[in-house]
């Protein structure tokens, strides 16, 4: 027996329980098997100003569905063809933001509260009266209003993040184009100053590289060690021409001044927020595996892993590079001589992760930094 009720407040309620029934711009689309109940509900939703469709099944609604835009659908739970359970996985899954409130008979009633979980908005029990539908017409259409709100807002909010994002990369990119230009012209200035050595900073932090991956150290720890290798010889800015660029051999004295650099170099870059990685390899890098070497005489694990690894790849740019008092030694000679001193001037892993990696890619390497 419907109930649907046609005197007093449950057809004319207060003005402050419902909207003005204006017309609306909601469409609404109907679906059941009964045309009595069709035409009911129908007579309800166009009473309070919506658009309404109506459908027999679930089948010929989603055929609406495809056809229009739908604020909510009012579905029956028991049809033919395709019941009210399957039509709300249909709209749950095709048309997230339409409303569904389901309609079912008494005994259905445990079946309509398990479709909440499902993604109905609420259910109505028959027999319903006109109040009731209404009542929750409303409530569901606010509830819907509220989610495409929050929707809206979080999708705003997603945007704002992603436009912010991109924004802060491009800077991040600008400063990291500043800070590289920044260093391959002091490289470039400090290769110049040293004539035989030119492009020896790019080798050597090119080489330093291939050891690195070859053992995997991590991409975030390769710009500290990329940088530190780039900048390693900052430090001769602080020593003397007659110093440097003194073609015969150093006397004890010059020697002494000359292994400051290492420590000028530090000095140097440790204030700079961005070299402060790189400071470390600076300083470092002319210990020695077995404690011999300077400034700090630091021995095995003491060293920083990357200061080890340029230990071999430095000896060997500088043993297959012609100096004014030689010319460049073969790779065979280099190889030789970087095994015997594994365990001593170098670390035995490095030394090991060097040679596995062929001759022909340190070559080619080399070459393609000739200009």
């Amino acid at each position: 027996m419907l109930d649907v009720k046609s005197r007093g407040h449950e057809i004319n309620p207060p003005q402050e329980i419902f909207p003005s029934t204006d017309q609306r711009a909601e469409r609404i689309l109907i679906v059941d098997d009964e045309p009595m109940i069709r035409h009911i509900l129908k007579t309800i939703v166009e009473a309070e100003g919506f658009k309404s469709d109506t459908a027999q099944n679930g089948q010929e609604a989603i055929v609406r569905l495809n056809e229009n835009t739908y604020q909510m659908v009012l579905t029956d739970m028991r049809m033919p063809v395709m019941d009210g359970s399957c039509l709300l996985q249909h709209i749950h899954a095709n048309c997230k933001d339409t409303a569904v409130i389901m309609i079912t008979a008494v005994d259905d009633a445990s079946l309509a509260i398990d479709t909440l979980s499902a993604g109905a908005y609420d259910y109505v029990i028959k027999p319903f009266n006109a109040l009731e539908i209404r009542s929750k017409l409303y409530k569901a259409l606010e509830r819907r209003k509220l989610i495409l709100e929050s929707t809206q807002y979080q999708s705003f909010l997603e945007q704002k993040v992603q436009e912010q994002t991109a924004d802060l990369q491009k800077a991040l990119h600008k400063t990291e184009r500043a800070y590289a230009n920044t260093l391959e012209a002091l490289i470039n200035a400090l290769d110049a100053r040293e004539h035989e050595t030119q492009r020896h900073s790019k080798r050597v932090s090119e080489y330093t590289l291939l050891i690195a991956r070859q053992l995997g150290v991590p991409e975030n720890e390769l710009i500290d060690i990329e940088r530190g290798s780039l900048l390693h010889d900052t430090g001769k800015i602080g020593i003397s021409d007659n110093i440097l660029l003194k073609p015969g051999k150093l006397t004890e004295e010059e020697w002494i001044q000359m292994r400051k650099h290492p420590e000028i170099g530090y000095n140097i870059l440790k204030g700079i927020d961005f070299l402060e990685g790189a400071a470390q390899l600076v300083f470092q890098h002319h210990e020695k595996f077995d404690g011999t070497g300077y400034p700090q005489g630091l021995k095995g694990d003491q060293i920083l892993l990357a200061a080890r690894l340029f230990a071999v790849v430095d000896t060997f740019d500088a043993m297959t590079s012609n100096r004014p008092y030689r010319k460049a030694l073969s790779y065979h000679v280099t190889r030789e001589e970087i095994i015997r001193f594994s365990g001593k001037q170098f670390d035995p892993r490095m030394v090991g992760s060097f040679l596995s990696i062929p001759e022909e890619v340190w070559f080619n390497t080399k070459e393609s930094l000739k200009y």
